[in-house]
C-alpha cells in the first residue's frame, strides 16, 4: 500500500526535475550572448533563403538588358548586375546554395571524421594508416587542394561538396582522435574492457559520447569554412557553374565593375560575412554552453 502511495510522488518529482532542467537550460541559452546573436543571424539568413520566392519579385535568372548596372532603388533593392538581373534575388537564392553546401559538408565531414577518428584512436594499425593519409592531405593548402579536385571532377554542386569534404575531413578526424585518446585512458573504459565488453561497445558507448563536444564545435567551424571555400571556388570559376546563383559567382561578375557598380560586390560579400560571423559565434557559444569548463579556462 505504501509503495502505491509513493509511486505517484516519485513520478511527479521526476517530472518536476525534468521541467526544472529544461527551464535551466533555456535560461543558460538566453544568457549566452554568442548563441543568441549567432543563432539569430543564422536564423535570419536561413529564413530569407527558404522564403526567397515570397520576398523577391524577380527570379535570379530574369534578364533586363535595359536595366543593366542600375544602383539600388525601390524596385531593385540591391541594384542589378551587368546582365540586368536583380542582385537581391540572386543573393537570397545564393544563400540556399551556400547553406546547402555548408550543411552537407558539415554533416558528412562530421560523420566521416567521427568514424575515422574513433577507430584511429583505438587501433594502432589504423591510426598509422589514417593519420598518414590525413597528414598528406593537410600538407596542401585547403583552397588549392579543393581547386585541384574540382579540376579533375568538373564544376558541379555535388562535386563542390565532395571536394570540400575531402579537404576538411582530416582536420575533424584529428580532433576526434585527440579527444578519444584521452577518454580511452579513463578508468571506466578500462573497467568496461576488463568486464569483457566488445571493442564496438567500448568505442561507441563509452568513448564516442565524450568526444561530441569538440566535434560539435569543429562542425560549426567546418560549416563556415565550407561557405568560404564554395564562394572562393565559384569566384575562380571552379565551383557552382553559371548562371546558378552563388555568392562567389556574383562577386566574380562584380569584380570587373567594382568601381562603377559597388553594389555587386558589397551585398553578396556582406551576406557571406554575416553567415560566417553567425556560424562562428554560434560555435563558440555552443562550446561554452556544452562545456562550461572551457568558458572558465578562457576567462582565466
Amino acid at each position: 500500500m505504501l509503495a502505491k502511495v509513493m509511486e505517484p510522488d516519485v513520478a511527479v518529482q521526476k517530472k518536476d526535475i525534468a521541467k526544472e532542467r529544461r527551464s535551466l537550460f533555456i535560461r543558460r541559452v538566453w544568457a549566452n550572448k554568442m548563441v543568441v546573436i549567432g543563432g539569430g543571424i543564422m536564423l535570419l539568413i536561413t529564413l530569407s533563403a527558404l522564403a526567397a520566392p515570397l520576398i523577391t519579385q524577380f527570379t535570379p535568372y530574369d534578364l533586363e538588358a535595359v536595366n543593366r548596372l542600375k544602383p539600388p532603388n525601390a524596385t531593385h533593392w540591391f541594384g542589378t548586375d551587368n546582365f540586368g538581373r536583380d542582385i537581391f534575388s540572386r543573393v537570397v537564392y545564393g544563400a540556399r546554395v551556400s547553406l546547402a553546401v555548408g550543411l552537407s559538408v558539415a554533416v558528412v565531414t562530421g560523420l566521416l571524421g567521427l568514424f575515422i577518428g574513433m577507430y584511429a584512436s583505438y587501433y594502432r594499425v589504423l591510426d598509422h594508416i589514417f593519420m598518414r593519409i590525413a597528414d598528406g592531405l593537410m600538407a596542401f593548402p585547403s583552397i588549392l587542394l579543393a581547386i585541384a579536385i574540382m579540376a579533375v571532377m568538373g564544376p558541379k554542386p555535388i562535386n563542390v561538396v565532395i571536394a570540400i569534404v575531402i579537404v576538411e575531413t582530416p582536420g575533424v578526424a584529428r580532433i576526434v582522435r585527440s579527444a578519444a585518446l584521452v577518454v580511452k585512458e579513463q578508468t571506466y573504459v578500462e573497467a568496461a574492457r576488463a568486464q569483457g565488453a566488445s571493442s564496438w561497445k567500448i568505442i561507441w558507448s563509452h568513448i564516442a559520447p565524450n568526444v561530441l563536444t569538440p566535434l560539435i564545435v569543429q562542425i560549426t567551424y567546418v560549416f563556415s569554412v565550407s561557405m568560404i571555400i564554395e564562394a572562393s571556388l565559384s569566384f575562380l570559376g571552379a565551383g557552382i557553374p553559371a548562371p546558378e546563383p552563388s555568392w562567389g559567382n556574383i562577386l566574380y561578375d562584380g569584380k570587373s565593375v567594382i568601381q562603377t557598380a559597388w553594389w555587386m560586390t558589397v551585398f553578396p560579400g556582406m551576406f557571406l560575412l554575416l553567415a560566417v560571423l553567425g556560424s562562428n559565434l554560434l560555435g563558440d557559444g555552443l562550446r561554452d554552453l556544452i562545456d562550461p569548463q572551457s568558458h572558465q579556462t578562457k576567462k582565466s
